[in-house]
């Protein structure tokens, strides 16, 4: 029977307590570990069963139980406390304020990511990109920056995972409720719900608006299952990464373009749009429509305005991980985007294509956030020079290591990972600001003055909770299958609270090679069991592979059989259902953090950061972030490197090098304890990795970087660009259709240079040229210079460009530039020089993708100087 009308029933608070539903409504308390005591002061076993959702708490305790906590003095006291520090903190956001001493009217940066992984009652994220995503916001509001988030809310996320008898993995998909979810719904000044609209083929489809408060920083999602929607159109946002190429399409329509839509709904006017990867691409086809039909704009000129203010974050190493949609799904979904622009089919598919002229090629989403971005980055060093061969191709004449896509390292948000015991110590010995204290900062040096002993009790208590806590959740999870009373004995026994533990957790997918540590059976098995010596280690591991990669439910499956076979059940323990909530116990309470990837397929990776602030050394091959952190202080490199061709050849090297490493150093170096069973060689690595990771591999740093080198300038040149009617954007693009039109008309024609007879290095070398720059004028380009080393085979890899000075020009139009260079390298050296375009509101001269080269068969070599006449 469907009713005939419905009502959002709140809690019935006493008002003494109406403090509790400000703070349930702000996700602050997920990271304010006082905050979580108080929540979980007031029921324990319900804060457990709500799965720490103060919300659903609130909405379900026993109203007597209210009425009782309005009369204790303690809990009002520490509830009182806790709404001060919640008002304190939103009022002292003060970095931006600080570093931002000149922002545009209304400055806003909106940043859209498919999932956001906050806490472990909001199941709306997958895993590591979610995550961060998460992170970013809460440091965001920790340095109180004018950030909005943009996501779609998903009725039933992610799925919650669990195994079979055999250790097959399963999915089931449990409903969110999102009235019993800290979210607020959006409404209108008449109080109906704010709803947006949205075109797909045939039809309109509608979503509804809901808000998450993270701190200062406001998270709106989209929901369109409501009606009129038809069924499939409600499913939209169903499930995460679920269903089919269409189905994925028309989420990626909702969140790029209905994202743009809600931002407008809602008043907002971002000055910077932050695409964190590229499904959100879409947005960029909805900015320039409106650009179009508010301002007059044409296509070219919306493109260039649009650009000016959107960036692109690239997570995915590699090809296969990027959407990529058939060019008849994107003309049939999107074609009245091509309409509105003037665009025939090729050139609307040439935004999404590398190669425009292969009209059979793919669309590819994160191309068209590259061709529509300003600023790119990559999630660590190593990933961005993946990604810089990847996307190379678009700026066809730069070489690789110019490609215009810089590094932005991943980071974890302090407060949200480390054990709440931990933290305590951290407050303790370097003071409150530790969480977001820059790498230098003189409070870092204080990591070695806390006492040895309280470190490594410190890490015990850790241990010892994270043996417990994955008890009862696989205690839990057999109940849940009709597991016996056999497995249900065994798993209140698994693991020893004093044995080596190694932490593995993430995506079961088949790169980040899960089993590499089962490669040798018989040699794993003596180390497990510390055979010979008695020292032994035990493994705790969880992660879920996608619904439909079998490879990775094989991986799954393996490990629990090696178990079960090996009569290792006790030692290596599958913890199922990995979510936030596993991970802040993992991350706590392993002892090392275990990472096998594929190098390079690992983008950035999290959680080995998240363990290192807590003291873990990381235990890893060279990929990722561990690549440039200092991996021989603060862990174990396994391998030096190297890039392999045989891939079973490469897992026997690296597996026999994860054996020697755990052999040789890591067994050795826990279990060698002083008289008073401190393994002092042990806890100086935990200090290292804590004094080395936690400053530098931290969001605090990382929102830092994006608003220095990305928000700030995307700001700032979108308000240049829309200045007087929009009139430099036009100036812009029609100074780029002109270079773009004149281009391939300029040459060299003339290149000089002093005697180079037996050089030497540091002798001075003059070079001057002669260019013939036809229709276009000295203003228009940026002459350079390009020296460095020749390699094998002929060609100078990475130079160095140095500008030249412009000289003149003669009667014959040509155009003269000179610079005094030379060698600081003895060696084969070799120089060229190259023309990229320039204009006063270009954020970079390789935005065009034009750049034109010396060529050594046309150009004409001359010793002494040429110069204007």
């Amino acid at each position: 029977m469907r009713p005939i009308r419905t009502f959002n029933v709140t809690p019935a608070l006493p008002q003494r307590l109406e403090a509790l539903r400000t703070l349930a409504y702000n996700l602050h308390w997920d990271w304010d570990v006082e905050m979580v005591d108080l929540f979980r002061r007031l029921d324990a076993d319900l804060w457990e069963s709500s799965r720490y959702n103060p919300v659903l708490m609130l909405g379900t305790i026993n109203q007597a139980r209210l009425n009782e906590i309005a009369e204790d003095a303690g809990f009002l006291a520490q509830m009182d406390r806790a709404a001060q520090r919640l008002e304190d903190y939103l009022r002292d956001r003060t970095w931006y304020k600080k570093h931002r001493s000149n922002p545009v009217p209304n400055e806003c940066y909106a940043y859209f990511s498919m999932e956001f992984g906050l806490t472990t009652c909001m199941p709306v994220y997958s895993g590591g990109l979610g995550v961060l995503a998460g992170d970013h916001l809460k440091s965001a509001s920790d340095l109180g920056l004018p950030l909005v988030g943009v996501g779609l809310l998903y009725q039933e996320g992610y799925f919650a995972q669990y195994l079979n008898a055999d250790g097959w993995q399963q999915e089931h998909y449990p409903i969110n409720d999102f009235y019993n979810m800290p979210l607020h719904l959006e409404r209108d000044g008449d109080g109906n719900e704010l709803r947006i609209e949205v075109e797909y083929p045939g039809r309109t489809v509608y979503a509804r608006i809901w808000r998450v408060q993270v701190g200062t920083v406001p998270l709106y999602l989209l929901d369109t299952n409501i009606e009129p929607n038809n069924q499939y159109d409600q499913d939209i946002c169903d499930r995460l990464y679920g269903g089919d190429i269409d189905m994925r399409i028309h989420q990626e329509i909702m969140l790029g373009i209905g994202g743009i839509r809600m931002l407008t709904a809602l008043g907002l006017a971002p000055t910077t749009h932050h695409m964190n990867e590229g499904h959100s691409a879409f947005m960029a086809l909805e900015r320039m429509r409106v650009l179009m039909d508010a301002a007059g704009l044409s296509f070219t000129e919306a493109l260039q305005v649009a650009q000016t203010s959107q960036m692109f974050t690239t997570h995915t190493p590699v090809p296969a991980g990027i959407d990529l949609f058939p060019p008849d799904k994107i003309l049939h979904y999107l074609g009245h985007y091509r309409d509105c622009f003037g665009l025939g089919d090729a050139e609307f598919l040439a935004l999404g294509r590398t190669d425009t002229g292969d009209f059979s090629a793919p669309f590819s989403m994160a191309v068209l956030a590259i061709k529509t971005a300003t600023f790119i980055n990559g999630v660590s060093q190593l990933h961005a020079e993946v990604s810089r061969d990847m996307f190379g191709a678009l700026w066809v004449e730069l070489p690789p290591s110019e490609v215009p896509i810089q590094a932005i390292t991943n980071g974890v948000h302090a407060r949200s990972c480390v054990a709440k015991s931990t933290q305590a110590l951290y407050d303790r010995y370097l003071g409150p600001n530790w969480a977001q204290a820059s790498p230098g900062a003189a409070l870092w040096e204080r990591v070695y003055a806390i006492p040895d002993d309280e470190l490594w009790r410190n890490h015990e208590q850790c241990r010892s909770q994270l043996v417990v806590n994955v008890r009862d959740r696989l205690a839990k999870s057999l109940v849940d299958r009709g597991g016996s009373a056999r497995e249900l004995a065994a798993a209140q026994e698994c693991l020893d609270p004093f044995v080596l533990t190694i932490g593995f957790a993430r995506r079961f997918a088949t790169y980040k090679r899960a089993t590499l540590f089962l490669r040798d059976l018989e040699r794993i098995r003596q180390i497990i069991t510390g055979q010979g010596s008695g020292r032994r280690v035990q493994f705790v591991i969880a992660g879920k592979a996608h619904p439909k990669d079998i490879p990775g439910k094989e991986l799954i499956r393996s490990i629990v059989h090696f178990t079960r076979d090996e009569g290792l059940s006790g030692s290596i323990v599958f913890v199922p259902n990995y979510d936030i909530h596993v991970a802040r116990d993992m991350v706590a309470g392993c002892d090392v953090w275990l990472n096998t990837p594929r190098r390079p397929r690992e983008a950035s990776g999290t959680s080995g950061m998240k363990a290192a602030m807590n003291g873990l050394p990381n235990l890893s091959v060279l990929d990722g972030w561990w690549d440039e952190a200092d991996y021989i202080r603060t862990g174990w490199p396994i391998g030096h490197g190297e890039d392999y061709d045989d891939p079973d050849y490469q897992d026997d090297v690296e597996a026999n090098a994860l054996y020697d490493i755990l052999e040789k150093e890591v067994v050795p170096l826990f279990y060698d304890r002083d008289p008073a069973e401190i393994p002092r060689g042990w806890v100086a690595k935990m200090k290292e990795a804590i004094y080395l990771n936690t400053p530098r591999f931290n969001t605090a740093r990382m929102v830092k970087d994006y608003a220095n080198h990305g928000y700030f300038a995307a700001s700032d040149r979108a308000q240049a660009l829309s200045a007087d009617h929009y009139a430099p954007g036009k100036e812009l693009a029609t100074w780029q259709a002109r270079i773009t039109q004149h281009w391939y008309d300029v040459r060299f024609e003339t290149v000089a240079m002093s005697d180079t007879t037996d050089l030497r290095v540091n002798q001075p070398v003059k070079v001057t040229a002669a260019i013939q720059l036809r229709d276009l004028t000295p203003d228009d380009v940026q002459v350079e210079l390009y020296q460095g080393t020749v390699a094998v085979d002929g060609e100078i890899h990475a130079g160095t460009a140095t500008p030249m000075t412009y000289q003149g020009q003669d009667a014959n139009g040509r155009s003269f530039y000179a610079l005094e260079m030379e060698y600081t390298a003895s060696g084969l050296q070799g120089l060229s020089l190259r023309i990229l375009p320039t204009h006063k509101y270009l954020s970079s001269p390789y935005g065009p993708k034009l750049v034109l080269w010396a060529n050594p068969e046309s150009v004409q070599l001359t010793m002494g100087v040429v110069a204007p006449a």
